[in-house]
């Protein structure tokens, strides 16, 4: 797997200026959200929306959604710190300190909006939730994850994995009327936006980090140093 890892260089407007509108478009739902005391804003979309979700269900389909709504959360958490400890493993720890730093970021201030923003769940949820609707924390923590390993893979394949991802957890939590579609939106673009900006900090360290690695695991390189001790005492 090491030698898909192939984090690109990338102009900085090409992720200062995506991050910053994302984070924008995460940030005036909050606030429009705040000024109607927490009551959709958007209530056509939003409630047009859940009726044609509602209208999906199935067997087959409630028992997606639920494997989904463990793996858009817990699971994501639990698979970050599988990539981070990876990464480390991979003699990438800075590429470990981004993965690590965008994961927590994401989470904290999804939680913070959450509690600051306030917004009422829809009814008849069909699994348990948290209070706090706006943004989506199933679909932020997805969307994180996925956002990272597209930038480190750096393959227009894993670009396509992670919109498939993000998109099926988006579709997933209204199905399941855990959320509004603009939560999902809000999710979607806060962890979009935060990713892309430390991607921007941690971007050249991470390249040049991956081209010293050459490839190689850190037992490849013990093997390696003891090959090397071993001509050296003969």
């Amino acid at each position: 797997m090491i030698r898909v890892l192939r984090p690109r260089q990338r102009p900085s407007w090409q992720l200062v200026t995506p991050g910053v509108l994302l984070l924008c478009a995460f940030a005036i739902p909050g606030v429009l959200l705040i000024a109607g005391q927490g009551e959709p804003a958007f209530n056509g979309l939003d409630t047009t929306w859940q009726a044609y979700a509602l209208g999906l269900h199935s067997p087959f389909w409630d028992g997606v959604n639920v494997f989904l709504n463990w793996a858009g959360y817990a699971g994501m958490i639990v698979f970050h710190v599988v990539l981070a400890i990876s990464l480390l493993i991979w003699q990438r720890p800075m590429a470990a300190v981004f993965a690590a730093v965008s994961g927590t970021a994401v989470l904290a201030l999804t939680q913070l909006a959450k509690a600051v923003v306030g917004r009422d769940r829809p009814e008849a949820a069909q699994v348990l939730t948290d209070t706090g609707s706006y943004p989506s924390g199933h679909v932020s923590t997805t969307t994180a994850f996925l956002a990272v390993l597209a930038l480190l893979i750096g393959r227009w394949w894993m670009v396509l994995v992670a919109a498939i991802g993000v998109v099926a957890m988006m579709i997933s939590r209204t199905y399941l009327s855990a959320h509004w579609l603009s939560d999902v939106l809000g999710g979607a673009c806060l962890a979009a936006g935060i990713v892309l900006l430390m991607w921007w900090r941690f971007r050249d360290i991470c390249v040049n980090e991956n081209e010293l690695a050459d490839g190689r695991t850190i037992w490849t390189a013990r093997a390696s140093q003891r090959r090397q001790a071993a001509r050296q005492a003969k």
